[in-house]
């Protein structure tokens, strides 16, 4: 199922190539500098031919967490920002981000939603935000 998915969206492989573009990067200097923040020993993550095929949107295996940390390095992006893309390719998932930036729905097919679904989801995303009235909570 993840592979169909796969082969409807191109998130990444589009920010991968947009950010490419824009960067002047090239298939073999970008892998040099996609190294994990967290564990910079580890190196580049990413190869030349993996970059390639994410980009010319053939079929990859998804990245974990710290190849999308070293993607996002490589890129100078926000993590979030290769995070949601990651997962709308490889897993279909959108991710749709409050008015404020701290409350995060992960839906699946959401673009797929019309307007009036769509609303409803920001609604119950708001009702649950961080700004609620935590006085139930209290009860317990």
């Amino acid at each position: 199922m993840a592979e169909e998915i796969a082969a409807q969206r191109t998130d990444l492989a589009d920010l991968v190539r947009m950010r490419m573009e824009e960067q002047g990067l090239s298939y073999r200097g970008l892998p040099a500098l996609c190294i994990d923040p967290d564990k910079p020993a580890r190196g580049p993550l990413w190869t030349r031919g993996t970059i390639e095929n994410l980009a010319k949107q053939r079929v990859i295996k998804a990245p974990g967490p710290a190849e999308l940390r070293a993607l996002a390095a490589g890129l100078s992006l926000p993590l979030r920002l290769v995070q949601d893309a990651a997962a709308a390719q490889f897993f279909g998932i959108d991710t749709v981000w409050g008015e404020d930036d701290d409350v995060r729905l992960l839906l699946r097919d959401y673009k797929a939603l019309g307007p009036e679904d769509r609303e409803r989801l920001r609604e119950i995303a708001r009702a649950w935000g961080p700004a609620r009235d935590r006085s139930l909570d209290d009860d317990q």
